[in-house]
């Protein structure tokens, strides 16, 4: 009987661990059915930016009021010309340093989507930013990263 006990603890902790394995597996490829777009060379800080996306078409990401400063609110502006999305959000995080969460989904339909954020303030003085411009289609996800840099208080 002490044999099929240890048998069965065996059998039980593989299965666990298969399926431990499956699920961060499966993560993984989940996470890879999108496209990630090269950071754009649009300074958002600086003016309004759009880009080319790959299924075509074209995205505009404006942020304002410029220039952006921290602790400041800011209305954000998104909008596509030749594709359709279902849900836009924008992902703020720094380039050398993460700021935690900040992912404002955006509101809209028809290709316009608006919303309202406000960055941190970085104790170090200026600090580069990412904002990914994260949009969902009927095709794929697709990550769109413009990098800009901001000064401290």
């Amino acid at each position: 009987m002490h044999k099929r006990q240890t048998i069965l603890i065996v059998i039980v902790l593989a299965l666990a661990c298969v399926i431990t394995a499956g699920y961060k597996f499966a993560a993984k490829w989940h996470a890879s059915e999108g496209t990630t777009l090269p950071p754009s060379s649009c300074d958002p800080s600086v003016q309004e930016c759009w880009i080319s996306l790959p299924q075509g078409g074209r995205l505009r990401l404006s942020i304002e009021p410029r220039p952006i400063r921290p602790l400041q609110k800011l209305s954000l502006g998104v909008s596509m010309e030749g594709q359709s999305a279902s849900m836009v959000a924008i992902d703020f995080d720094g380039v050398d340093m993460s700021m935690g969460y900040n992912r404002p989904v955006l509101s809209g339909s028809d290709g316009h989507f608006s919303g309202e954020t406000i960055l941190p303030v970085c104790i170090t003085g200026k600090m580069k930013w990412k904002a990914t411009v994260l949009i969902s289609t009927e095709r794929e996800q697709i990550a769109a990263p413009f990098h800009f840099e901001i000064a401290g208080q």
